[in-house]
């Protein structure tokens, strides 16, 4: 199918395009307790067509997805219905990437039954107790092969793996049960940091039965030490990205601080081409682009952006999308910053920090409030604050944690938050 619609493409009004031919084999288990209930083997393709029409001022595009099976008066057919699509929508041209001289070594063929394997060992060897258990989970275990090909030239391929496990655990106190769900994505199996999650949380649904309410209190410390402080490094690299800096919503200059009046522990945040056991250990981003090791700020201050091919090249900036982010330590270890008065939340039922303003707000769902000596767990409630103004004392510890594709900070304290109790 692909050289009929390459054939397509090239004969069509085209001005350019691009083709992403996906290819994902699966293997997919479904547990009740440990017991398996069902599971499959899967495979799937996908061509994912994008076409732009215009001139050299201004361009439109529109996409559609096609399948192995589609014949080619169907295929000629939806060509031609995208090119009309992408006539209604008009943006400043920009050209596609082209071949790079960069050498990139293609990914092996993952192995899913030992992934698999591994995943199962992992998750029926949890300890669990009466009071809190494994209720189910489910795992998807993947081997992708992307193949992506553009009008100017670019054909290149990467495979790789991409897993995820969907937990469900139970806690209970007598008539009182709560359920906590997990859910971990990576490339193979990191069976360090899901198991050491795994009993955290079990320990957490312990707490939660018989947490208090989260009483009133001054502005304090807040301490994240969960995926939930992922937001906060995001918001930093979005500053760095091609589309927020040309639409306006990011400020930031290479040679400058990220954020105005950025003090604390100095930010260093790198994109790495290689991150272990990340889902994301692309070759290429999905433009084409090779990807490579970039440091984005070194102490406060940015070095280099990254972003799409579109909003880089209005940018003049020769980059691509980043995939792998490393947030380098900060000067205080996790026991330092685990000083005096402060809240440490570990579970929210929403937290979000906005990428563009940097307002912050989450609802507390458990939360370890230590003050005159003494810890009180505490659910209910919510935190509220911005970066713009966490930024000035921000601190995050030496040790590190990795979540997927980010490797940040175990430990993030933001100073004088305010948090609403009930």
């Amino acid at each position: 199918m692909l050289e009929t619609l390459l054939e397509i493409l090239k004969e069509s009004n085209a001005l350019a395009w691009e083709v992403t031919n996906l290819k994902k084999k699966s293997w997919e288990f479904y547990f009740i307790r440990h017991n398996l209930d069902q599971n499959r083997y899967v495979e799937t393709e996908e061509y994912i067509v994008k076409v732009f029409v215009g001139d050299t001022n201004t361009m439109g595009s529109a996409s559609e997805v096609f399948y192995p099976k589609t014949g080619k008066e169907e295929l000629q057919k939806g060509i031609e219905q995208l090119l009309t699509r992408a006539s209604y929508v008009q943006f400043p041209y920009y050209d596609l990437n082209h071949p790079s001289n960069i050498e990139t070594q293609v990914g092996k063929e993952p192995n899913l039954e030992e992934i698999s394997k591994q995943y199962i060992s992992l998750l029926q060897g949890i300890q669990e107790s009466e009071s809190e258990d494994i209720n189910s989970y489910e795992l998807f275990v993947n081997g992708i092969t992307r193949h992506y090909l553009n009008s100017n030239g670019v054909d290149v391929i990467d495979v790789y793996p991409q897993s995820m496990a969907e937990v469900i655990i139970n806690a209970r106190k007598e008539n009182h049960e709560i359920e906590l769900y997990r859910n971990y994505v990576s490339g193979t199996c990191h069976k360090e940091m899901v198991e050491e999650d795994l009993l955290k949380t079990m320990k957490m649904g312990r707490d939660r039965v018989i947490a208090q309410d989260t009483p009133k209190m001054e502005p304090i410390p807040v301490l994240l030490s969960t995926q939930d402080a992922l937001d906060v490094y995001t918001y930093f690299i979005m500053q760095t990205n091609t589309a927020y800096i040309y639409q306006k919503v990011s400020q930031v200059e290479k040679g400058k601080v990220v954020v105005e009046g950025k003090g604390g522990d100095p930010l260093t945040i790198k994109v790495v081409k290689e991150l272990e056991n990340s889902s994301r250990n692309f070759s290429y981003d999905s433009e084409g682009a090779p990807i490579h090791d970039l440091t984005l700020i070194n102490h406060d201050v940015v070095e280099h952006l990254t972003g799409s091919r579109q909003y880089s090249y209005y940018l003049k900036e020769d980059t691509f999308n980043g995939q792998n982010y490393v947030v380098e330590g900060g000067s205080k270890t996790e026991e330092e910053l685990r000083q005096g008065r402060y809240i440490e939340i570990v579970e929210f039922s929403s937290f979000q920090v906005d990428p563009s303003t940097g307002d912050m707000f989450g609802e507390i769902r458990l939360g370890y409030l230590h003050e005159n000596g003494e810890t009180k767990i505490v659910t209910g409630g919510s935190i509220s604050g911005t970066m713009r103004e966490f930024v000035k004392t921000l601190q995050f510890s030496k040790e590190q944690k990795q979540y997927n594709n980010f490797l940040i900070p175990s430990v993030t304290r933001l100073e004088n938050v305010s948090v609403t109790g009930i």
